[in-house]
């Protein structure tokens, strides 16, 4: 039986590929590699991401990163912190963007080490734009982010059949003139949300939840530096949110999982503290 031809598969558009930083030697001289750290322990970084330190002639590190990560980089390569945090950077962003084309055109193998993800609020889009703009070379290597890190170290599912169909990522930082989230969409009760540096605006992430229909018994948890020594973890429900931060005076890096998911958490817990009882 005759079969109808397929339709040829359309050319792949090269302007959608920019050139790479790699090569088949690793990174290139000139060009530069958004790295992702992860969430905070250094065993949870990629094997990409520690070859790519091992190949920088400069860092470039955001802080919050553990000092251990750093030092995978060769003793003789420069490591420069451009500090960002929220509503706190060292260097503006249009420095930071400078500064990597300059090391990159000067023959440099230049990493951009970034917390969690690079693509994931850690403004990734801005430097690859940048960095394409001036026509060099970027790669970028894809970290474990804080809210799955966070996830994994606790036993809390982000996702689950019987209590969420979805996840939600958003930033609790508002640029100033920025519109507000859209609260409805956020508070439906089958959604998880995950808030990324929310804990100046706990209040105000609470009271328009609530406002627009979320149950004030909704379980969440705020967990601190995660996936590292010092993570903590405290969970309640969202009419006591401020309260919670403040009672437990959790402090920055931090997110807060609202959602029904936490529920399993908080059973998990209580199952394993029976199984060391008995």
């Amino acid at each position: 039986m005759h079969r109808p031809a397929l339709p040829a598969l359309p050319r792949p558009d090269t302007a959608s590929n920019p050139p790479s930083a790699a090569s088949s030697s690793g990174l290139a001289p000139g060009s530069v590699c958004l790295v992702g750290a992860g969430p905070g322990d250094p065993d949870l970084l990629t094997l990409r991401a520690v070859q790519r330190l091992g190949e920088a002639d400069v860092v470039l590190y955001d802080h919050l990163l553990d000092p251990q990560i750093l030092r995978l980089a060769p003793p003789q390569a420069s490591r420069i912190c451009v500090g960002k945090r929220a509503s706190r950077h060292t260097l503006p962003q249009a420095d930071i963007n400078r500064l990597l084309i300059d090391f990159a055109r000067s023959g440099q193998r230049v990493v951009r080490l970034k917390g969690g993800d690079p693509l994931l609020f850690g403004r990734g889009g801005e430097e690859m734009l940048a960095l394409a703009e001036a026509g060099i070379p970027c790669e970028v290597v894809p970290g474990i982010s804080a809210a799955l890190g966070a996830a994994a170290a606790l036993g809390l599912p982000l996702t689950d059949r019987h209590h969420a169909q979805g996840c939600t990522l958003v930033t609790g930082h508002r640029r100033q003139g920025e519109g507000s989230l859209d609260w409805t969409a956020h508070s439906q009760p089958e959604q998880t949300l995950v808030v990324y540096m929310g804990l100046g605006e706990a209040a105000h992430i609470a009271s328009q939840l609530l406002a627009h229909g979320r149950d004030p018994a909704t379980p969440v948890a705020i967990v601190e530096k995660a996936c590292s020594s010092a993570q903590r973890c405290v969970c309640g429900q969202l009419d006591q949110l401020p309260q919670l931060i403040a009672d437990a005076t959790i402090s920055t890096p931090a997110l807060l999982v609202i959602g029904k998911v936490v529920s399993l958490h908080r059973q998990l817990l209580a199952l394993r503290q029976q199984a060391r009882i008995s």
